[in-house]
């Protein structure tokens, strides 16, 4: 036992002592031989920095690097710190192969490859980026039976692909094939129906379509053979008579439509002369006047839009513009297998149409190749197309009128009675003044030989200045305006019954009076008594008749006679003013002949009426009243106003006379009486010279309902203010019917030889008045 602890002292002795003889060595580097020895780090474990890398030693380290190809997140660094991946080369530089080439990544590289149609430029499959290397387009048309029979190859780059010769086509429909996946065959035999109406034939050149008679291609040979209506063109005869003065015309147009449409040759027609001939006869046909036939219009717009049709495809312009005297049209033109596709816009200066191009070529089985648009805007065929609206639902009370230019749309699709999409009409104002409900209409030659009707077109957008309508047909378009009658409420009804049954009275006392007196006699008188029977028969027939609407003879006949006598009213109020004139301000003392004055008074407007009536009969009786239509007012109203206008003139000058003579002659007389007197003087000239007639004036608009009570008041009561002003106010008339009452009151019977005798005093004072007021 104590020789065991022994041994062990002595080895933990010289263990201690051997310790203390070693050399310490830094981290990286070894003892030897008490020596510090760098450490290889890189020599003892190859993959010592792991894969793809490469070990680098240093004193007392090392560090890594990626291998070609591969990369990490540094550049240097310490075994297992960093791991190396792959670099894909074709990625991070697309060029790296060149153009036309393809880039292949592989492990810790790349390799380039030309891609197919395309061969190196030094003969190798595989190479890089960096070798200089170019890939070539492979011509493989070279090759002559590529494509196979009737069949021509066209190269590309990087490839190639086969058309049919002409003549030939694929029964796919494909336009073409690459390789021989079908084979061409002759176009002829494919398709039986590839000219439409024709016969389709082949030559060298290709095929090409004879087209039956009453069919056309518009000279494209290859084109499809679509009928051609030649419609009213067909019976020249009949246009020359209705439109003799354009005769020449017509039968050019119509030669050319019917040869275009049958065997001949028809390469020589040039479109844009046949546009020029058509432009032209237009001119001629609205410069002559209105037409006022509705028979005539139907076929001049019918024959407008049928030479448009057939004009458009020759023209070569895709987009024509021209302007004439009486016109303005832009035409468009589209060719070309492909059936066109969206919006388009042809304007003019009063007008502007939106249509789809799809609309305007029709249906696609029988779409001949070309699709056409024009517009057409004429500058006053309104004049002439303004009284045909018997294809228009209205009121009663209501009329119309075209507030804009009268435009033509048309199109190659001869299908046009119902688009799938609407078109839409742009239609400036020529009225606009007043802010009035439009209406959208179209030309209907089938309703009673031709009329306005509004029949699928409806109103989009209305401003003061123009109106946009929907249609979802194509025709020949305008705005109407409407108009209304006179409005009659029960107010204005029982103000009139009442003001014209006071009237009849009074005017029945001024007939007794200015009839029966004949102490008043005088020239002025008589003009007086006319009017009053004028106004009184007129206003009879008037209240008796004015709504007898059920008999269409006896309304005109009460219209006729409304108008006579009330004109012959306005014509004795002329009379009256002129001899106010003659006596105030040129102091005439002469007299007009009776003969004289029964001419202006009831000649004038008898032949007034007559020449109304023979014009046209119809004026005469509406659905409401038994008066003048509104179309035809101004035949009342037109003489009236004249009247007016100059009486107003005659009434001015006599007023200031008369205010000279008041000063004149009363000259203590105050202020107040003064402009008493001018003021009740005033008054009954105007009562009597009808100036409040010019308040019927106002009365062709809706919203005048002033206007109307105005003119309602007033005219109802002029018989009431002609008794007032010229047999009340008249101190000899008050004496007469003084001296009636009196003799009614007290019938004392006087001798023969005192009545006559106060008789010839009267008539002795009548005869030394001069004719001024006897107020």
């Amino acid at each position: 036992m104590r020789a065991t602890w022994t041994v062990l002292i002595l080895a933990l002795i010289l263990s201690l002592l051997t310790v203390q003889t070693q050399t310490f060595c830094p981290e990286g580097f070894n003892s030897v031989d008490q020596n510090c020895v760098d450490i290889n780090e890189c020599e003892d474990d190859p993959e010592f920095c792991g894969n793809y890398t490469n070990c680098f030693n240093t004193d007392g380290s090392h560090y890594c690097q990626c291998k070609e190809g591969f990369k990490s997140g540094v550049v240097n660094f310490t075994a297992a710190a960093f791991t190396c991946t792959d670099i894909n080369e074709c990625f991070e530089n697309k060029d790296i192969c060149g153009p036309n080439a393809s880039c292949q990544n592989i492990n810790s590289n790349y390799t380039c490859s030309c891609k197919n149609g395309f061969a190196s430029s030094t003969g190798v499959e595989i190479f890089h980026g960096r070798d200089n290397v170019t890939c070539r387009d492979t011509d493989e048309c070279k090759n002559e039976n590529v494509c196979g029979l009737n069949a021509s190859c066209i190269n590309t780059q990087g490839s190639y692909y086969c058309v049919c010769n002409a003549g030939y086509a694929l029964k796919s429909g494909k336009s073409s094939i690459s390789g021989q996946e079908e084979q061409c065959e002759d176009i002829c035999k494919i398709d039986d129906t590839i000219c439409g109406n024709g016969s389709c034939l082949h030559e060298t050149s290709g095929h090409y379509c004879a087209c039956s008679a009453g069919f056309t291609n518009y000279g494209n040979k290859t084109g499809r053979c679509t009928e051609l209506h030649c419609g009213v063109l067909k019976d020249v005869n009949n246009l020359t008579e209705k439109f003799d003065m354009v005769q020449d015309d017509l039968k050019q147009l119509s030669e050319s439509c019917l040869k275009l449409s049958g065997s001949e040759d028809s390469k020589d027609l040039n479109g844009e002369d046949l546009l020029t001939v058509l432009l032209s006869m237009i001119d001629q046909l609205l410069s002559a006047g209105p037409v006022k036939d509705n028979r005539k219009i139907s076929t001049f717009l019918d024959m407008v839009e049928q030479v448009l049709r057939f004009v458009g495809p020759l023209i070569k312009t895709p987009r024509t513009k021209i302007f004439t005297n009486h016109t303005e049209l832009e035409l468009l033109v589209h060719t070309g297998s492909a059936i066109p596709q969206g919006l388009k816009t042809l304007s003019s200066k009063q007008a502007k149409v939106d249509i789809k191009m799809e609309e305007a070529a029709g249906n696609p089985s029988s779409y001949p190749g070309f699709t056409t648009v024009s517009l057409l805007s004429y500058s006053n065929l309104e004049e002439s197309a303004g009284g045909f609206f018997s294809g228009m639902k209205k009121n009663e009370s209501q009329n119309f009128k075209i507030n804009s230019k009268v435009v033509t749309v048309s199109v190659s699709n001869t299908d046009t009675k119902h688009l799938n999409e609407p078109v839409n009409i742009t239609l400036h104002h020529l009225d606009h003044s007043t802010q009035t409900a439009h209406t959208c209409v179209f030309w209907d030659s089938s309703k009673d030989g031709g009329s306005w009707s509004d029949r699928g077109c409806s109103v989009v957008e209305s401003k003061l200045n123009y109106t946009v309508c929907s249609c979802n047909h194509l025709s020949s378009f305008a705005v109407l305006m409407a108009l209304y009658d006179i409005e009659s409420p029960f107010e204005l009804q029982l103000i009139s019954w009442i003001g014209l049954s006071l009237s009849l009275i009074c005017l029945f006392f001024c007939i007794l009076t200015f009839s029966m007196i004949r102490s008043i006699k005088s020239p002025r008188t008589t003009i007086h008594l006319h009017l009053c029977i004028s106004l009184f028969i007129a206003t009879l027939i008037f209240l008796a008749g004015i709504s007898q609407t059920q008999n269409k003879v006896g309304c005109a006949v009460v219209a006729g006679m409304l108008h006579f006598f009330y004109l012959a009213a306005f014509c004795w109020m002329c009379l009256e003013g002129i001899q106010l004139f003659r006596m105030v301000v040129l102091v005439f003392n002469t007299n007009f002949k009776t003969s004289y004055m029964m001419g202006g008074g009831y000649g004038v407007p008898a032949a007034i009426v007559a020449v109304t009536a023979l014009i046209n009969r119809d004026v005469y009786g509406t659905k409401k009243y038994c008066w003048l239509n509104l179309d035809s007012i101004w035949s009342f109203y037109g003489p009236a106003c004249v009247i007016i206008t100059v009486n107003v003139f005659f009434f001015l000058v006599t007023v200031w006379k008369l205010a000279q003579k008041f000063s004149s002659l009363n000259p203590d007389l105050d202020s107040l009486n003064k402009i008493k007197a001018f003021t009740i003087t005033a008054v009954a000239q105007l009562c009597v010279l009808g100036i409040m007639w010019i308040f019927g004036c106002f009365q062709f608009e809706k919203d005048t309902i002033a206007m109307s009570y105005l003119f309602t008041f007033f005219g109802s009561l002029q018989g009431v203010m002609l008794f007032v002003m010229h047999c009340l106010f008249s101190k000899q008339v008050r004496e007469e019917y003084e001296n009636i009452l009196s003799q009614l009151r007290a019938p004392r019977k006087r001798a023969y030889s005192e009545f006559n005798y106060s008789s010839k005093a009267n008539a002795s004072r009548s005869t030394q008045d001069t004719g001024e007021s006897h107020i």
